[in-house]
């Protein structure tokens, strides 16, 4: 296997557990389990719009070299930054510590719909577009993927499945664009 499809097999299983943890605090988010899937979500949105930010800088610094392209711009331009995923997710929690124990507040179900539609929709986008652009250190740089940043993801990952409660499963959607 080759490291463009190690980094982008890695940005797949973020999101396969990231869509995994919102849909599943859409039904459960409380106590010990709301505080994991928080620290999750947060830290992976971060990361993604960190990814943006870089994917950005990619577009516009590239003197001397053809552009590369609207397409790119377009996607990231989209609605759907994870910096709005992280504010419907902040008043997730804050509605979530209003609601009953025993009734998921419907912010969290607002936010698993935003995360598995307008956010992965834009992500699609984003992502086919630097799959048709970007060469192994570009992917590198982009990305911000390393040996680190992959053992946290799957420390945070591995806390939200110890920390779940009965009856609920994190449901990983098998698929991701064929684009990554």
């Amino acid at each position: 296997m080759n490291e463009i499809q190690l980094i982008r097999d890695q940005l797949a299983a973020e999101r396969r557990h990231a869509s995994a943890v919102a849909r599943a605090c859409a039904v459960a988010a409380r106590g010990e389990f709301a505080e994991a899937c928080v620290e999750y979500l947060v830290r992976v949105l971060a990361w993604f719009e960190e990814r943006d930010q870089r994917a950005t800088d990619f577009a516009r610094s590239r003197p001397g070299e053809p552009a590369p392209g609207e397409a790119l711009a377009e996607a990231l331009a989209r609605p759907g930054r994870s910096r709005e995923a992280l504010e419907k997710l902040e008043r997730a929690v804050a509605g979530g510590s209003q609601a009953a124990a025993s009734d998921p507040s419907p912010l969290w179900q607002d936010f698993a719909r935003y995360f598995d539609g307008v956010w992965s929709t834009r992500r699609d986008a984003i992502d086919a577009r630097l799959a048709e652009q970007l060469r192994p250190a570009q992917w590198r740089t982009v990305a911000g993927i390393d040996a680190d940043s992959i053992l946290e993801e799957r420390r945070r990952f591995a806390r939200v499945r110890a920390a779940l409660p009965a009856g609920v499963a994190l449901a990983e959607q098998a698929a991701v664009p064929a684009a990554l």
